[in-house]
């Protein structure tokens, strides 16, 4: 019986798979075993990591945000200026706010203010305390 030469697929997958951990450090990115098994941890972790990302972003924009505001007021918080924005219906969210926030206070001082005396001006209105 004739030898059979195998194709280039094989090696053609292996060298894509080795474009991909071509950065990693010692044998992640030699041998074809080892190769295989880093390539699924790497993008298993990529794929945890987005969803992580997000959550840590959030919490960063929300902490920027408490601490500004509880600079204004003593017994004014996060949680109560969200629930005043909502009231209101502002469409503002947690990242534009904590721009805002970074950038230029005076503005995050004058929107808080200005949804306060709003509150306080229908509560005169419809005669509730």
């Amino acid at each position: 019986m004739t030898r059979i030469k195998r194709g280039y697929i094989a090696r053609r997958r292996r060298t894509k798979i080795r474009l991909f951990t071509s950065s990693f450090r010692g044998a992640h990115s030699r041998l074809t075993r080892t190769i295989t098994q880093q390539k699924i941890r790497a993008l298993v972790s990529s794929h945890r990591d987005r969803d992580k990302q997000k959550r840590n972003f959030r919490r960063l924009w929300i902490t920027r945000i408490n601490a500004v505001i509880r600079e204004t007021g003593v017994s004014y918080s996060y949680s109560k200026l969200i629930h005043d924005l909502y009231k209101r219906q502002l469409l503002l969210n947690r990242k534009i706010l904590a721009q805002i926030a970074i950038s230029n206070r005076n503005c995050l001082y004058l929107i808080s203010n200005e949804i306060r005396r709003k509150e306080v001006d229908w509560k005169e209105y419809t005669g509730k305390i």
